[in-house]
């Protein structure tokens, strides 16, 4: 292929495919885990439900509810279809990585950015996800290319894009609104100026030809583009501030070491998470003043979260997946410096180095590795013997395993009758159920149930605690025991 052929292909194209082939490549192959248990109990419940759960838990995610939510009921619930929107989202990811890269720098920076980050493990372990953090990424990389764009060529149509996006990006995910702190350096240092020969001036509401705008208009464009962001955003905010205590009642507060961690979180791999930093560290050093806006992108959102994670419980490593092209960015400066085909070596030493960590996340979800919970295991088993008029007990019932919504998805129709269910989670307008509170009447006429329990216990009945545990342990009796992979079923009959 010539040179003009291979400089007319867009510098989009090869990040955005390779991505998306790697993000397809077992995209099913992990059963969901509970978050995307969450995603799925929240999405299938009608529009009515999807604004009382909003009310009540989980606003800051009520808009990606949302929008999954018209996907399922055109694509279907299966694995793959839950996943394939994050899939999409990360090529899109990748791509406009590529096109920021050519805009700051140019093809071959932008190039070799977008590529680190279609190899990385994080970018397949959140291309294969259904929460919200993948369409975040996308949204972010495309906030920050249209600042870039309106900065450079002013014009309304560029702050009414930069607008869209950044509110959207808000609406996706409130933490990635960090970005705005980034953003703000790239406006006021004016990083980002345009050249000359880049001013446009074809009556489309740009500035003359050769005319720059002054600081401070530029400044006044921005906070006007920021109005609908926060029209939009900051209601929801506050609503999901008043759900926090509920919502992360799981985190703990940050602490320093989580710092020194969070390359290996992002990139879900430890060594492929040091390489990632090493080089976005020497692109930093090398790209000066053009480095600024990309650094900016990466330290803002992280330090500011780790600050108020001090304060409140909010630090949470994969809520700043959004960063991560950005630091493939600087990455690609690094790599530019060197020849074509040694900086092309570089980003397949990453991507062979991130293997074992690639083959891992398309097993298990969770983390550790080894902390899988077989819900699909359980719920086979159920199927195969399950006979008419068994009922099913979960214990505990109030965790973020979500034991029932795990069953419920494998099983659909065929889930056992729900023996102590007092209001289910869509009627209460949450992601968990209400047992009834004399569980021994409501056991009363059921013979066989099928108990299922987190974690591996060995004596099921004795795991039971409190009330419901006694009415078990009166009734009935342990026929059969099925350990698996952070969850016990057992068959329970009665005398």
């Amino acid at each position: 292929m010539s040179g003009g052929r291979l400089r007319s292909v867009p510098v989009w194209l090869a990040p955005a495919t390779v991505t998306l082939l790697a993000t397809l490549v077992g995209l099913d192959a992990a059963q969901l885990w509970r978050d995307e248990l969450a995603t799925w109990s929240a999405a299938t419940r009608g529009l009515t439900g999807l604004f009382r759960l909003a009310g009540t838990i989980d606003a800051a995610t009520g808009p990606y509810y949302l929008f999954m939510h018209a996907w399922l009921a055109a694509a279907g619930d299966s694995v793959a279809a839950l996943r394939l929107p994050s899939a999409l989202a990360m090529a899109a990811t990748a791509g406009l990585t590529a096109v920021l890269g050519h805009r700051l720098w140019d093809t071959r920076v932008g190039t070799l950015a977008g590529l680190l980050f279609a190899v990385l493990p994080g970018t397949s372990r959140y291309g294969q996800e259904a929460r919200p953090y993948a369409l975040a990424s996308a949204l972010a990389v495309l906030s920050t290319l249209l600042l870039v764009d309106a900065l450079r060529r002013p014009a309304r149509r560029r702050w009414l894009g930069y607008a869209a996006a950044t509110t959207a990006l808000g609406l996706t995910h409130l933490v990635a609104l960090t970005l705005l702190a980034a953003h703000a350096v790239a406006v006021l240092t004016r990083t980002v100026h345009a050249d000359p020969a880049d001013v446009e001036g074809r009556g489309d509401g740009s500035s003359g030809a050769g005319k720059r705008e002054s600081p401070g208009r530029m400044v006044g464009y921005w906070l006007a583009a920021l109005v609908p962001v926060a029209v939009t955003v900051v209601p929801l905010a506050l609503v999901a501030r008043g759900q926090r205590a509920r919502q992360l009642d799981w985190v703990d507060a940050a602490r320093p070491g989580d710092l020194a961690a969070l390359a290996g979180g992002v990139a879900q791999s430890g060594v492929v998470g040091g390489v990632l930093l090493g080089l976005a560290a020497l692109g930093a050093a090398r790209a000066g003043r053009r480095g600024l806006l990309p650094v900016s992108c990466v330290l803002a959102p992280v330090l500011l979260l780790f600050l108020a994670g001090l304060v409140v419980p909010l630090w949470v490593p994969r809520y700043l997946v959004f960063v991560v092209p950005f630091g493939c960015l600087l990455a690609g400066a690094a790599l530019a410096a060197a020849r074509l085909p040694a900086a092309l070596a570089v980003v397949a030493l990453a991507g062979l180095l991130g293997l074992p960590d690639q083959a891992a996340l398309r097993r298990t979800h969770e983390w550790p590795r080894s902390a899988t919970v077989d819900y699909r295991a359980v719920a086979e088993i159920v199927a195969r013997d399950r006979q008419p008029g068994d009922a099913v007990v979960y214990s505990p019932r109030g965790s973020w395993l979500f034991l029932d919504l795990g069953l419920r998805y494998h099983l659909g129709g065929r889930t056992p009758r729900d023996a102590l269910l007092a209001e289910g989670q869509q009627r209460r307008g949450d992601l968990w159920a209400a047992e009834c509170d004399r569980p021994a009447e409501c056991l009363a006429g059921v013979d066989r149930i099928w108990l299922v329990l987190a974690g591996r216990r060995s004596d099921p009945l004795a795991a039971v605690p409190g009330a419901k545990g006694d009415a078990l342990r009166d009734r009935f009796a342990v026929t059969q025991v099925w350990p698996h992979p952070g969850i016990t079923l057992a068959l329970l009959t009665a005398p």
